[in-house]
């Protein structure tokens, strides 16, 4: 399955260079615009956890009743209404997607239609789960789904885009493909850890009164096997002669990603949580480290064809 997907790629991508297919050039964009939106709604979303702003629309999904609640509106508010509204955006967007994907299917490679519908039944799931955040209370087991949701489908959304570029590669990526995939995972499950952390805060209450302090040091021992696996990633990429140059920038991007991921880390815990642009940015970069990672994985694999 996977050969077929990279097959079809390779001749979409020929197809690209020469005939500078209009579809598929607008899907790409679409797709992309999307990305950057996914990732702005898990920073806004991860900004409305740490200001509690979580119920201040206590109904949904519109808020007070309203499309926009002008007589309540204030800050925490706003950060509820506009996570909806760009939530509601992506989801529309996505939409076109599986629209524009199924009116030129004949013009456009095999899987994109499946992808963009997988993409679609992430992003309904995802709503779902938006809802029951707020009418179960914050339930932290569907607040963490509901980031998870968000993650796989910003994944999903940054594969179909790398394999609809139009790229050629030079075949050195070898064993990098393996290496940035496994290291995708592992922040993908560090994320989660760091969900599990945040839903509960359980960094204030091990701090306040020893509670919960195995979940938060779960997420401390869990930064050690992902630095291991994005740092062997770089080591071998600066190593690897030959490499795709866009290949060699993810891998720099991931190194720096890394880093300040780490320092925000850091940061946050030694400031308890007290700096909420310091723990929206920490789980923004953590994103941003993941979306670079599965690129990377993605053009790797397509270097290999």
């Amino acid at each position: 399955m996977a050969n077929t997907v990279l097959n079809d790629v390779s001749l979409s991508t020929g197809q690209t260079q020469k005939s500078k297919s209009l579809p598929q050039d607008l899907i790409r964009r679409l797709v992309w615009k999307l990305s950057i939106a996914t990732l702005l709604l898990m920073a806004v979303g991860s900004a409305t956890r740490v200001m509690n702003a979580g119920l201040a629309c206590p109904d949904w999904p519109l808020c007070y009743g309203e499309f926009v609640p002008t007589a309540q509106m204030n800050f925490q508010v706003f950060l509820e209404w506009f996570h909806r509204l760009d939530a509601a955006g992506i989801g529309f967007g996505t939409m076109a997607l599986v629209g524009l994907s199924l009116w030129y299917r004949r013009e456009l490679p095999q899987w994109l239609p499946w992808a963009s519908v997988f993409a679609l039944a992430l992003i309904v799931f995802q709503g779902v789960l938006g809802g029951l955040t707020v009418t179960e209370l914050l339930r932290f087991d569907i607040v963490t789904a509901h980031l998870g949701t968000a993650l796989l489908f910003f994944s999903t959304l940054l594969i179909i885009g790398c394999l609809l570029l139009p790229y050629q590669g030079t075949g050195n990526a070898g064993k990098l493909t393996a290496v940035s995939m496994i290291a995708a995972i592992l922040v993908y499950l560090q994320s989660i850890l760091g969900a599990l952390v945040g839903s509960q805060w359980a960094l204030h209450q091990c701090f306040e009164s020893s509670q919960l302090c195995t979940v938060m040091n779960s997420h401390i021992l869990g930064v050690v096997p992902p630095t291991l696996a994005t740092l062997t990633l770089v080591v071998f990429a600066w190593r690897t002669s030959a490499l795709h140059p866009r290949l060699r920038k993810l891998a720099n991007l991931a190194g720096a990603c890394l880093v300040a991921q780490i320092l925000l880390g850091v940061a946050t815990f030694y400031l308890h949580l007290q700096v909420e642009p310091l723990t929206v940015s920490h789980q923004a970069m953590g994103a941003t480290l993941l979306g670079t990672l599965v690129c990377f994985s993605t053009l790797a694999l397509r270097d290999q064809q």
